[in-house]
């Protein structure tokens, strides 16, 4: 998926980066040691490794539960050279059948994203 944000790269990867910054639209907590990020809804915990990221660039998770699979989550800024637009492209794992549940929850989150950030 990819989704327009009138936002800076900079101010986005903190967003999609940081436990500070995940736990304003993603989570409603989000804590960090080392590499494995704990993310907290409603008093249930996941449990995420951050598998690589690059500076304004993207950030990708495997959550626990996919441990031993080639799945993960990635979340990568991309700013069109031309325009300046910057889109963040979410790339996600979904069971068959899941897909559109899957699609939807992101189009959920990432409308968060956007009222957090003003864009």
């Amino acid at each position: 998926m990819e989704m327009l944000l009138n936002a800076s790269p900079k101010s986005l990867f903190n967003m999609i980066s940081t436990p500070a910054g995940l736990s304003e639209w993603f989570a409603d907590n989000v804590n960090v040691r080392e590499k494995t990020f704990t993310f907290i809804w409603d008093g249930s915990e996941e449990k995420a490794d951050m598998l690589s990221k690059s500076k304004d660039q993207f950030v990708k998770f495997r959550w626990d539960y996919d441990e031993g699979e080639d799945y993960y989550f990635e979340l990568r800024i991309k700013v069109d050279p031309i325009t300046g637009e910057v889109a963040l492209i979410v790339t996600d794992f979904a069971d068959e059948g899941d897909e559109e549940s899957t699609i939807n929850l992101w189009e959920s989150q990432i409308e968060d994203l956007r009222r957090v950030l003003g864009a």
